[in-house]
Order: structure tokens, then C-alpha cells, then sequence
């Protein structure tokens, strides 16, 4: 059976990889974006209605993060929304071990739709799409918490799963946790990008305090150096939150993808050879 699926932010790491996914599966997938036609703006409820009509079912990013204020406001009317319209089913990408993603959660679940959670370990694409990626072209990753263990998940294989759960109803209700095969500190992985990239890449460990300080040199928003703040302290701050999750083979039968495999995978796209045009 063939579904009408909203993806939010279906431009981002994980959203593109879920429309592409859901495409080839012969689905009719429409983006939810400020750009998008409907338009989708998270800070401008009356674009939810619009977005969501005709659709049966939707995967809902929340930008920047489940733990800023004003997420859970928005979920909720989202959700809200989303039951007048008649969808069967929603998936939300939440963040492993964020008490306040929890919160926004149990909106969900508490919403009267059908839908799956899905808890997120960090990124693997943080270094070659997002926040790290300069500090990668510098050779250079200045990052704090040197003593976290962190079982880095890649976003290919969240999406994967995302678009399992999203048009399997066996998963209904259910909480799935996806996090890669193995916890790794920071210079483990520096090490790891340094040996597939074959350059001299150094991890310099610094205070939580100085990761915010050039952040909001760099003119990043207070919300932005806030979100990074949170999650170095309250997420990587507590070593329960880094479990490693086997939640990726029960739902694909395949084991998660080692950050070893993402870095040879990510070296052939030339994206760690490019110019560096920013740095945080």
C-alpha cells in the first residue's frame, strides 16, 4: 500500500535520506519547509493545517532540537493538528538521553495518533555536514568532554529505520533507540578521520565555557550556543545516556554502520578536501 507521507525537514541529515528512501518505495512524499509549497514553518502554527492535509502519515524533525524552548509547544499543536487531519500515524526523531526531548515524547504519545519514537545517539554526518565539519577542514576539532564515550549513529542508518517504522505498523507505540555499534571519545574519532582522510587532524579538548565563547564569536544565535551547551552538559555530562543500543539490527536485520565505514564512505565524496569557508 502506497502512503501520502509528510517528511519536516526533509532537507536535512536524516529528512532527504527518509524522501529518498520512501521514493524509491514508490510512496508520495512531500517536504515540509518554509520553502516548501505548502509552506512549513515551525514557528508559524497556522502553515501546519495546509502541510498536513491529505497526508497519511508524517516524520517530524524539530529544528533546532527537542530541548529549546518553545518545542513543545509547537509539538503539541502539531500533533493537534495532525489528528484533525485525519493521519494515521507520526514518527519523531527525539534525542537519546535529552530530558526535555522526553517531554515532547510524551506529547506525542499522549496525542491520540498512532506513532513510533525514534532516540537518536549524535551523528556521525556532525562531521561532514553539520557543526564539525569546519573544524575538520582545519584540522583542528577543538571540542570538550574528552572523557565521554559516545556511540556515534549514522544518519543513513536512522534513516532506515525511520522508514521502516514509519510504514510498518508493527512498531506502533514503540520506542526504538538507535545508536552505532561501539562508544568512541572524541579523539578515538578524530584519530579514526584522521587515518581514513590521511591527514594530521588533532583533537584539542577545551571547557564547555570556550566551545560557547567562540561560538557566539562566530555570531551564532543564543539559542544555537545554548543547544550545544545543553547537550555537551546534560547528554555526553552523563555516561548512562552513551549506553549502545542494538534497536538498528532488530529492525533491519544488519548491524549499524561503524564510524570507521562512514569515514571511508564520507573520503570518496571529497567533502573533508573542500575549501574551509567558516569556522565556529
Amino acid at each position: 500500500m502506497k502512503h501520502n507521507i509528510l517528511v519536516i525537514g526533509g532537507t536535512g541529515k536524516t529528512g532527504r535520506r527518509v524522501v529518498e528512501n520512501l521514493s524509491k518505495q514508490g510512496h508520495h512524499v512531500s517536504i515540509g519547509g518554509r520553502k516548501s509549497s505548502p509552506a512549513f514553518d515551525w514557528e508559524d502554527p497556522s502553515t501546519y493545517a495546509e502541510a498536513l492535509k491529505g497526508m497519511d502519515r508524517a516524520y517530524i524533525v524539530y529544528y533546532p532540537d527537542l530541548a529549546v524552548p518553545g518545542a513543545k509547544e509547537a509539538i503539541s499543536k502539531l500533533t493537534e493538528t495532525a489528528l484533525k487531519q485525519g493521519l494515521e500515524k507520526v514518527v519523531l526523531l527525539s534525542g537519546k538521553g535529552e530530558t526535555e526531548a522526553e517531554a515532547c515524547e510524551q506529547i506525542v504519545a499522549n496525542s491520540g495518533l498512532n506513532y513510533t519514537l525514534v532516540r537518536a545517539s549524535w551523528f556521525n554526518q556532525n562531521f561532514s555536514e553539520g557543526a564539525f565539519l569546519d573544524f575538520v577542514l582545519a584540522d583542528q576539532v577543538a571540542l570538550p568532554m574528552p572523557d565521554a564515550e559516545i556511540p556515534f549513529v549514522d544518519a543513513d542508518d536512522i534513516a532506515d529505520v525511520v522508514t521502516k517504522v514509519l510504514i510498518d505498523d508493527s512498531y506502533n507505540g514503540q520506542t526504538i533507540t538507535v545508536t552505532g555499534p561501539r562508544k568512541m571519545t572524541f579523539k578515538e574519532v578524530v584519530a579514526t578521520m584522521a587515518d581514513g582522510i590521511g591527514r594530521d587532524i588533532q583533537y584539542i579538548p577545551i571547557s564547555i565555557e570556550a566551545f560557547a565563547d567562540g561560538m557566539k564569536a562566530a555570531g551564532l544565535p543564543d539559542s544555537y550556543v545554548w543547544l550545544f551547551s545543553y547537550l555537551f552538559k546534560e547528554v555526553l555530562g552523563n555516561p548512562e545516556n552513551q549506553d549502545v543500543s542494538h534497536d538498528i539490527e532488530k529492525v533491519l536485520g544488519r548491524k549499524a554502520t561503524d564510524f570507521k565505514a562512514y569515514v571511508e564512505k564520507t573520503v570518496k565524496t571529497g567533502v573533508w578536501n573542500q575549501a574551509i569557508t567558516e569556522s565556529i
